[in-house]
């Protein structure tokens, strides 16, 4: 099969990534077989080509944001939980998981195993198991023909979707409503959105599906645009003051200088939380100005399983509109500089039998 794997981290500008042919994976116990219709390129796979986040083995295909049709199974069981409802209408309840049969669409995330043993599984906050395995870093991942995923780690997806719109749900999306809950935002709060790039302008629309009343903080003057005709009540630039303190707020740029910024717009009691895997080095605070008055600034670390299926069963009532640049996989180096450089609409999106 056709895959590409980072050989040497380096700035994309100089093709850190190497088109392969490598054997078809055969899934093992518990596992299932992807045949992949659509990859997602997601910042965190520009961080991992250039070396921003070091390699955990040599030689990883990347990419976890994965649409793909099931055409083998492991030995033993298999059943997966999540929407599979139509856009717009509820998604039946995740419970009891439903088997996995050949033909099935299901999704591929980050998060890729977890011991369910350690304190923090214990608890319910999985994504901070010590243990935790991602997809396209730890284990190979989507950007290849074929992918093998652990069947507990897989989505069911919501109809109403092509398989180009599903592919950034499953990182951009996921990981950006964890953001996004983690701004512990009141009902009918005010929401800052600082970027508006593929995860933003997801977390944007179910905020404001969700009553929120949402400002977006961007440097792109399209992404603006798309802002406002996403239901933004307003959109300026990166570090321009929001018309109103704000409740909580979500960096998504990986931008530390905005850090102060952000914070300094949040209202007393307000959040800031922050998106990224990786982020610039955070300037030297001000208590007063961005502490004081019980504000507070917190990260984000990948997503729970529930935060997935969550997600994915608010995108089966709501329908998302999801803005895609699609690629075929033979041009991952293309889609890689054109997101270091900004010139993607939303969310890059590979796929393996063109475009």
């Amino acid at each position: 099969m056709l895959a590409w794997q980072v050989t040497r981290p380096a700035p994309v500008a100089t093709a850190p990534l190497r088109a392969v042919e490598l054997p078809i994976p055969e899934p093992g116990p518990g596992q299932v077989r992807l045949k992949v219709a659509a990859c997602g390129v997601c910042r965190t796979d520009l961080h991992l080509a250039e070396g921003d986040l070091p390699p955990h083995r040599p030689l990883t295909v990347p990419g976890h944001e994965i649409v793909g049709y099931v055409d083998a199974l492991g030995p033993g069981g298999h059943g997966v939980s999540g929407p599979a409802g139509a856009a717009g209408s509820r998604p039946p309840d995740p419970a009891p998981a439903a088997p996995i049969r050949l033909g099935d669409r299901l999704g591929i995330a980050w998060l890729a195993g977890t011991d369910q043993t350690c304190a923090y599984c214990r608890r319910g906050a999985e994504n901070l198991c010590p243990a935790s395995l991602y997809t396209g870093w730890d284990v190979d991942g989507g950007y290849a023909q074929y992918a093998v995923v652990d069947a507990d780690y897989a989505y069911r997806l919501p109809a109403g979707y092509s398989d180009g719109e599903l592919a950034p749900l499953l990182c951009a999306g996921i990981v950006g409503y964890r953001a996004l809950l983690r701004a512990e935002l009141p009902p009918g709060g005010r929401l800052g959105v600082y970027g508006f790039g593929a995860s933003a302008h997801l977390a944007a629309q179910v905020a404001i599906a969700q009553g929120a009343t949402v400002h977006v903080m961007t440097r792109s003057a399209r992404a603006r645009r798309l802002a406002l005709e996403l239901g933004a009540a307003s959109a300026t630039g990166a570090y321009d003051s929001p018309p109103e303190p704000l409740d909580g707020a979500v960096l998504f740029a990986p931008v530390g200088d905005l850090v102060p910024v952000a914070l300094a717009a949040l209202d007393r009691g307000g959040t800031l939380s922050i998106a990224g895997i990786h982020l610039t080095d955070v300037p030297v605070l001000n208590y007063q100005r961005h502490l004081f008055q019980e504000r507070s600034v917190r990260s984000t670390t990948a997503n729970t399983r529930a935060d997935g299926r969550e997600f994915l069963e608010i995108a089966g009532r709501h329908r998302l509109a999801v803005t895609t640049t699609p690629y075929p996989l033979t041009a991952v180096d293309q889609a890689l500089e054109d997101l270091a450089r900004d010139r993607v609409d939303g969310a890059a999106v590979l796929f393996p039998d063109g475009v």
